[in-house]
């Protein structure tokens, strides 16, 4: 079972929590298989599909919808207009947006 120690320190009181490993270890493992089944889940839905809309992909960049939208009409990013002149990227258009945008650090 996981004991607690209170200490006192010289720059303020402190907790110093004990946990055995072993006792942690299911718990650890429960974490890390339903993290695992919620990502492949989540993968599977995107796979599916051909072309993403701007919410879609800006969400898979990390980005806002309207920063996607601007570095869109920027030429930053490939896209494709589809029926009713709706915006789809391919995984293709994202992925050589962020090898385009690839951060290398300077020298000295």
């Amino acid at each position: 079972m996981a004991q607690t120690h209170s200490t006192r320190e010289s720059s303020g009181t402190g907790i110093n929590l004990q946990v055995d490993p072993e006792q942690l270890q299911p718990l650890v493992k429960q974490v890390v298989a339903e993290t695992i089944i919620q990502l492949e889940t989540d993968r599977a839905k995107l796979n599916d599909k051909m072309a993403y809309s701007e919410p879609e992909a800006a969400r898979l960049l990390g980005l806002q919808p309207h920063q996607l939208r601007d570095a869109r009409l920027a030429g930053k990013i490939g896209c494709s207009q589809i029926t009713g002149r709706r915006i789809r990227y391919t995984r293709e258009d994202l992925l050589h947006y962020l090898a385009a945008n690839r951060w290398e650090p300077k020298d000295g």
